[in-house]
């Protein structure tokens, strides 16, 4: 069985260092738009309730399933899925069985990825959904699922469907923490946020800690708002393209990779330009920062390229790299390991090592968040990645996953 870590304890969680009481937006890298009011993240949007419950899936006895539905008369939305040929159950089933356009209901059960698990798997995913879908009295068909944990085992169905009784009955405006405490596998915290801007509030929960390097999303991430958004799909892709498909722990693609944008329609108003990207941006930095074992985080510009394709092979084979992630760790300002990065990227061509230059002294120093800049002085193209360190705890949370 494989997976994305071991769940931790409640007491862990509680305990570890963690963004409670900081602002939402507090990345160097994030540019949020003007006159943003942080909520904090217990009250969802307006026309939105969620809960979050324990079913028993998780040996620790935490919350680990979740619920959100939306209340307004119509809603639209969009659903973005892993590309990973081995996609878990909830994955096919959003893909074939769901209308990713109208979902006014999301289910999500963490202890379980129900992925790798064969038919009885797609049949548990799809009487998951449809147990979320009676219970909020709507059709099947507008109620995603999602799931996540360890791989290869299969779900307790029984248990499932009465943590979605409990949980319909808990439903909320004010469950956006409950909800994002169930989510949770390997995360040291919870990662959400609720902000009012331009007349319309967005709310959002992530998770992701471990197998991260989806191409377009973390492990799971919701997000809900009373803006109107004529095309949910396209602002969604824009928004995750420019952050959790620029992020990496490990370079390990997961099975369960979901992200959701519910828009009800009922402020009038449009998104603010730059808010969706901003909150993705920062929820995907917060999925770095907690990474398995993480203790700080990195950006790497990669600009000179021969192309855009040239310039994305080399900044994620930076990122990726044991040796640049263990001496951001180590506080090593080797930019050998950068350029040897780079040429492994670019082999069987030449690099003019002439014409390129690196800058990563901030890899020695305790910035929590990290550059490295490389030129390659072989075009106009430029692509960047954010990635976090590789440490001691990494491999121990991955060592010790199922044992």
């Amino acid at each position: 069985m494989i997976g994305a870590g071991p769940e931790r304890s409640g007491e862990a969680i509680a305990g570890a260092a963690g963004p409670g009481g900081q602002p939402f937006f507090r990345s160097r890298w994030v540019e949020p738009p003007p006159g943003v009011e942080e909520l904090g993240g217990d009250a969802l949007a307006p026309g939105f309730r969620a809960a979050g419950v324990a079913c028993g899936l998780k040996a620790s006895g935490e919350p680990d399933l979740g619920l959100v539905a939306c209340d307004a008369p119509s809603v639209a939305s969009a659903m973005l899925l892993t590309s990973n040929a081995a996609a878990a159950a909830p994955v096919r089933v959003c893909r074939e069985r769901t209308d990713l356009g109208s979902l006014r209901g999301v289910v999500v059960n963490s202890g379980n990825a129900n992925a790798a698990t064969g038919e009885r798997g797609y049949r548990d995913a799809l009487a998951m959904r449809d147990a979320a879908a009676a219970a909020l009295g709507i059709a099947p068909e507008a109620c995603a699922v999602a799931q996540t944990g360890v791989i290869g085992v299969p779900l307790d169905l029984e248990a499932v469907e009465r943590g979605i009784a409990a949980a319909a009955r808990e439903l909320e405006p004010a469950g956006g923490e409950r909800f994002a405490r169930a989510i949770m596998t390997t995360d040291r915290w919870p990662k959400l946020c609720t902000l009012r801007a331009g007349g319309v509030t967005l709310s959002a929960q992530a998770k992701g800690a471990g197998m991260i390097e989806p191409r377009f999303a973390t492990m799971l991430c919701f997000v809900q708002t009373d803006a109107a958004v004529p095309d949910p799909e396209r602002a969604l892709r824009a928004a995750a393209g420019a952050s959790f498909g620029r992020i990496t722990v490990d370079g390990q693609q997961s099975t369960n990779d979901a992200l959701v944008l519910q828009a009800s329609g009922e402020a009038g108003r449009p998104l603010p330009d730059g808010l969706l990207e901003a909150v993705l941006l920062q929820l995907a930095l917060d999925v770095l920062a907690d990474g398995e074992g993480a203790t700080r985080i990195a950006r790497v510009e990669v600009s000179g390229a021969a192309g855009d394709a040239e310039a994305e092979r080399v900044a994620r084979a930076i990122a990726n790299s044991q040796l640049v992630q263990a001496a951001l760790f180590g506080r090593d300002p080797n930019w050998g390991r950068v350029v040897q990065a780079a040429g492994m990227a670019l082999a069987g061509e030449e690099l003019d090592l002439g014409a390129a230059s690196v800058e990563a002294g901030e890899l020695g120093t305790d910035a929590a968040e990290a550059e490295i800049a490389l030129r390659l002085g072989r075009g106009d193209a430029r692509a960047h990645v954010y990635f976090s360190d590789l440490t001691y705890d990494y491999v121990r949370l991955n060592a010790e996953y199922t044992s």
